[in-house]
């Protein structure tokens, strides 16, 4: 058997090392500390399943389980669904005379889903906030986030006198800035279609009844998707970020638009590192004029002392 070692989340209570020194030795279902040789633990269990499967068709023939909880869905997942294809437990279709049946049982089951007045807003709003989310790309990981937000928030009475769609685009923003992938008001309130300043006003409200204290998102944030949406490579990303921190340490970015700022820093490593961008394609890509990029560039560049051949 091969052996296989991957990293453990404490430290060594022997020589107090850290956690990227110890690791887990399934052979001997161990765990172990490679700086001392101490034995942490040992007859550790292996969560995974007993079986190995080499594509996807094996997977989902071997899987004797469902699908993981989660909060995108108003019952966490945990209800059972009649599929929408009319196939047995064979994969075989099932006769035309049981059809009428099976689309009774689908319709009722749909219904007696949703038992009470909070289902039916979690069901609304969860769909709304999934929409949402897509329209911007987010990852599963921030809408899971934005609907554990949204449940605080029904939970505590906050939906009362505020729109549904409202609320579940503020837990939407919120999440963004707690996982580090910042969206601006704008973005967020063109994906909703709602307007900008009811979404903040909510925004803030949420986040003053829940107890969210989220700090000022910073230009370096945005560089990755605004880097990625110009096609730039890792080392002018890299140059932005290292502009941004100049600037940062000096206080040049107080008080400005962290997107202008870091459009700005992109524009400016662009053409340092001879992958020049116009004004026009950072603007569009950051949601900013040319008129901003101008303006910001010019700063950086007088008080950071780059030269910029234009």
């Amino acid at each position: 058997m091969e052996e296989r070692k991957v990293e453990y989340t404490e430290n060594c209570p022997e020589c107090n090392s850290t956690s990227t020194s110890v690791s887990r030795d399934y052979e001997r279902a161990e765990i172990i500390c490679n700086g001392c040789g101490l034995v942490i633990d040992e007859k550790i269990i292996d969560g995974g399943p007993e079986w190995r499967a080499f594509d996807h068709e094996q997977r989902m023939k071997r899987s004797r389980t469902g699908a993981p909880m989660t909060y995108t869905i108003h019952d966490k997942g945990l209800s059972t669904v009649i599929d929408w294809r009319n196939k047995d437990s064979y994969g075989k279709d099932i006769p035309a005379r049981k059809r009428a049946q099976i689309y009774r049982l689908r319709k009722w089951q749909q219904r007696i889903r949703v038992s009470n007045a909070t289902e039916r807003n979690l069901a609304f709003a969860l769909t709304e906030l999934d929409k949402v989310a897509s329209r911007l790309s987010l990852p599963k990981g921030i809408r899971e986030q934005a609907a554990i937000v949204y449940r605080k928030a029904v939970e505590k009475g906050l939906i009362r006198g505020r729109s549904i769609e409202g609320v579940s685009a503020a837990a939407l923003y919120a999440a963004c800035r707690m996982c580090s992938i910042p969206r601006t008001l704008d973005e967020v309130a063109d994906a909703a279609k709602l307007n900008r300043k009811e979404i903040g006003r909510t925004y803030r409200f949420v986040a003053r009844e829940l107890d969210i204290n989220l700090k000022p998102t910073t230009p370096i944030e945005y560089v990755p998707r605004f880097g990625s949406e110009l096609n730039l490579s890792g080392k002018t990303q890299a140059k932005a970020i290292e502009v941004l921190r100049l600037a940062m340490d000096k206080e040049l970015t107080s008080g400005r638009g962290p997107t202008g700022v870091a459009a700005a820093a992109i524009y400016i490593a662009s053409v340092v590192l001879g992958e020049r961008r116009t004004q026009r394609e950072v603007a569009d890509v950051a949601g900013v004029t040319e008129v901003t990029i101008r303006n910001r560039y010019k700063e950086l560049a007088e008080k950071l002392k780059i030269d910029i051949v234009i």
